[in-house]
């Protein structure tokens, strides 16, 4: 029974996946990823995919946070008063890969895995910001469970708002 629900669960992530990609091969769009607590997951996830160099450039794993600084640009004061744990770092992150990487679209995951809380943010805190040609969007979640478990639902919450924000920017 547990296994008809993870083969369950990896077609509902695969099918996303899928989605994302035909939504932005056809506005002609590249997407890259900015991740730090799914360290690739989400990169991988949609690079399961067949065709899927049609779309995606690459990805940042910025888990440190003066990767985040030097690499994706992240506002160093920011940092530095709010860490990195935030509704602006994310969206920073986010623009940040589209610039590395030279995309349209980019995406990013922010937050805390566990087990322990991190700077007065609690375990299963996590920011992920989408930004487009068309816009930018922000999510807050507060997820249970335990590491592994808060990095897999960010992947799939990740996957679905991508593919939430494409669908509402069809042409």
């Amino acid at each position: 029974m547990v296994t008809e629900v993870n083969v369950n669960q990896n077609d509902h992530l695969e099918a996303m996946a899928h989605a994302v990609l035909e939504h932005c091969e056809q506005r002609g769009w590249t997407l890259a990823t900015a991740e730090s607590l799914t360290a690739g997951m989400l990169c991988a996830r949609l690079c399961d995919i067949p065709g899927a160099s049609q779309v995606v450039r690459g990805g940042v794993i910025a888990y440190a946070t003066d990767v985040k600084q030097d690499v994706l640009s992240v506002d160093k004061r920011r940092l530095a008063d709010m860490g990195p744990v935030d509704q602006l770092v994310s969206e920073q992150m986010a623009e940040g890969a589209c610039r590395v990487m030279r995309t349209d679209v980019g995406v990013s995951t922010t937050g805390v895995a566990g087990p322990e809380p991190q700077a007065g943010h609690a375990v299963g805190e996590v920011h992920i910001a989408v930004v487009t040609p068309q816009g930018s969007a922000h999510r807050k979640l507060e997820l249970s469970g335990n590491r592994q478990s808060i990095r897999h639902q960010t992947v799939d919450a990740a996957l679905a708002m991508l593919l939430r924000v494409l669908t509402d920017s069809t042409p």
